[in-house]
């Protein structure tokens, strides 16, 4: 098969079509055939050398894709050579074809075809993980979300509104604003114009946010806090506004607040099959009802990757960027 390899770390141009060995399923694992992959900002670190795969894991990039089961290894039932899925990886979706612990697995959901499908499951298992099972965000609440044009953002102002929630967004353009808008977000907030603590406050009557999804890290870190409501929930997915910042645990505790932080790829395999049960089970048939849909920007052919990381990196896109089997 081909693949996307990294021979040497670097730009976009390190990202190398190549041949390469198939993947033979093992034990508890499917073989998919990869219609199409689609880009996360883990895959650019990978790209650069920040973010090894896990052990096992594939060593070429792409942490979710949609396609056909190609095979079945041994241990496996309740799928089929031929089925249309999609799937959550821990590296490998640069690929034509990609072994998947079946745990890992997702049917299309109804409604939605197949290339697109491949947009849904690193957004939908990161936001349904961080802002419902572990910060429990509940009807009548205020939601943060930094980035809310990105493809996490774009799914966590679908599902946070299903449920009932009042959302808030960051972005950086108007028309990026206006995006998140149409996608039902209440709250905007230019984060290059405005601060986005004080407009929360504003647009609460003081109280803050219930919860805060947050991909920036240390440079939010305190403004976070203090945007935060009492007994609110900070739930920490990314690190691109740096690794170490002074945390005021004083406003922490007359808040009553807490701090999640977590990672998606690297974790056991039971985790990551919870995740995407509970994805399944709650997630899917909101899409099959229309009420949330994967948001895809523009597509590549996964041959030309790097085209695609350079368009993310720059941060010119709303939702997901995808990667297409030519």
């Amino acid at each position: 098969m081909h693949a996307i390899t990294i021979p040497e770390p670097g730009g976009p141009e390190a990202l190398v079509w190549a041949e390469v060995p198939d993947p033979v399923p093992g034990e508890g694992e499917v073989l998919v055939e990869v219609v199409a992959g689609a880009v996360n900002r883990a895959d650019i670190l990978q790209r650069q050398g920040f973010y090894n795969p896990p052990p096992g894991a594939s060593p070429y990039p792409g942490l979710e894709c949609s396609g056909r089961i190609a095979g079945i290894g041994p241990g496996v039932s309740g799928w089929s050579v031929g089925d249309e899925v999609c799937a959550l990886l821990a590296g490998g979706g640069y690929a034509e074809k990609v072994a998947v612990p079946v745990g890992q697995l997702l049917p299309v959901p109804e409604g939605i075809d197949l290339k697109r499908a491949a947009a849904l499951p690193e957004v939908a298992c990161t936001v349904w993980s961080n802002v419902f099972m572990i910060s429990h965000l509940r009807p009548g609440e205020t939601f943060l979300v930094h980035g809310g044009s990105s493809g996490i953002g774009t799914m966590a102002i679908q599902l946070a509104k299903a449920v009932g929630a009042r959302v808030a967004v960051t972005a950086g353009t108007k028309e990026k604003l206006d995006q998140c808008a149409e996608l039902g977000a209440d709250i905007l907030v230019n984060y290059r114009e405005q601060d986005f603590v004080e407009e929360l406050k504003q647009a609460t009557d003081g109280a803050g946010a219930d919860v805060i999804l947050d991909n920036m890290g240390a440079k939010y870190l305190d403004r976070n806090v203090r945007a935060l409501a009492v007994n609110g929930r900070l739930a920490i997915i990314g690190m691109q506004g740096g690794v170490k910042a002074e945390l005021n645990i004083g406003a922490l505790l007359t808040k009553r607040a807490a701090i999640s932080a977590t990672s998606l790829r690297a974790r056991p395999l039971a985790e990551k099959t919870a995740i995407v049960a509970a994805v399944r089970e709650h997630v899917w048939p909101l899409l099959a009802a229309g009420q949330v849909r994967p948001v895809v920007d523009r597509e590549f052919p996964m041959s030309d990757a790097a085209a695609a990381h350079r368009i993310v990196e720059e941060s010119g896109h709303v939702g997901k960027v995808l990667l297409v089997v030519p």
